[in-house]
C-alpha cells in the first residue's frame, strides 16, 4: 500500500537530519583525532600552536606596518617565545622591532637577533633556507631527537634552535645541526624540560660552534648586540 505523503516526508526529513549529525560527529572526532596527534608529536598544546601562529602573523602585519620595505624583520615564535632575526637600518629600529614584538598578545618573551645593515642579499636568504631544509632532514633521520618539536631559523648561515627537549635532546639536536656543511653557527634557543614531565619520547658530527641560550622553563631574551653573554662551544 502507497506510503502517505506527509509521514513519508516526515520520513525522509529525519533520516536526512541524522545522516547530517552522523557526519558532524564524524568530522569532529577526526578533528580532535587529529590534534591529539600534533599534541602528542610537538610537546606544546593545541592551544599554544595556535597562538604561534598567531603572533608570526602578527610580526610579519605589524613589521611591515613598521619599515616597510627600508628592513626586514621575521619572527618565529615557540610556546611564546619569539625570536626575531632579520636586518634594520639602525639600532634605534632594532630596539623598535622589539618593542613592537613584546607589545603582541601572547608574547612571554623576545630573543632579538635582528642585524644592523644593509638586508640580506636573495642569493644568501636562498642559502639560508636550503640550509634550513638540510638541518630538518637530519634532525627526522637522528635517533632520539624529537625533531617535531623543534623549530629551525637560519639566517646568514647561523642555525637556530627552538623547542620543548631535555638537556641530552638538545645537545643531540644541536651537535646534528653543527655538523652540516654551510652552517657557521648554532644558537639553542630551548626550554629545557625533565624528561619525567613528558608523556611520550618521540623518536654527530663536529665544526660549527654552538651558542647556548636555552632556558629552564620560562625563557628570557639576550641583551642587544652580539655580546648576549651566551656561552659558545665548538661541538664535537
Amino acid at each position: 500500500m502507497p506510503v502517505p505523503a506527509r509521514p513519508l516526508a516526515r520520513l525522509l526529513i529525519g533520516l536526512a537530519c541524522l545522516a547530517s549529525l552522523s557526519g558532524c560527529g564524524l568530522f569532529v572526532v577526526g578533528g580532535a583525532a587529529a590534534t591529539s596527534a600534533a599534541v602528542a608529536t610537538d610537546r606544546r598544546t593545541a592551544g599554544e600552536q595556535v597562538d604561534d601562529q598567531t603572533i608570526e602573523l602578527r610580526v610579519s602585519s605589524e613589521m611591515n606596518k613598521a619599515f616597510g620595505d627600508k628592513a626586514r624583520v621575521l619572527g618565529t615564535s615557540y610556546a611564546g617565545r619569539l625570536l626575531l632575526v632579520g636586518d634594520v637600518p639602525t639600532d634605534a629600529d632594532r630596539q623598535r622591532a622589539e618593542t613592537i614584538a613584546r607589545d603582541i598578545t601572547k608574547v612571554r618573551a623576545v630573543d632579538n637577533y635582528i642585524r644592523v645593515g644593509d638586508i640580506t642579499p636573495l642569493s644568501v636568504r636562498t642559502n639560508d633556507t636550503w640550509l634550513t631544509s638540510k638541518v630538518k632532514s637530519q634532525l627526522v633521520a637522528t635517533e632520539h631527537v624529537p625533531f617535531r618539536t623543534i623549530k629551525v631559523t637560519t639566517e646568514r648561515g647561523v642555525v637556530y634552535l627552538m623547542g620543548k627537549v631535555t638537556d641530552d635532546e638538545g645537545r643531540r639536536a644541536a651537535s646534528v645541526a653543527s655538523g652540516i656543511s654551510g652552517v657557521n653557527k648554532v644558537v639553542k634557543l630551548f626550554t629545557i624540560v625533565a624528561r619525567e614531565t613528558l608523556l611520550t619520547e618521540p623518536g654527530t658530527q663536529g665544526a660549527a660552534p654552538v651558542t647556548d641560550s636555552s632556558s629552564s622553563g620560562a625563557s628570557s631574551p639576550p641583551p642587544a648586540g652580539n655580546g648576549d653573554g651566551a656561552q659558545t662551544m665548538p661541538v664535537q
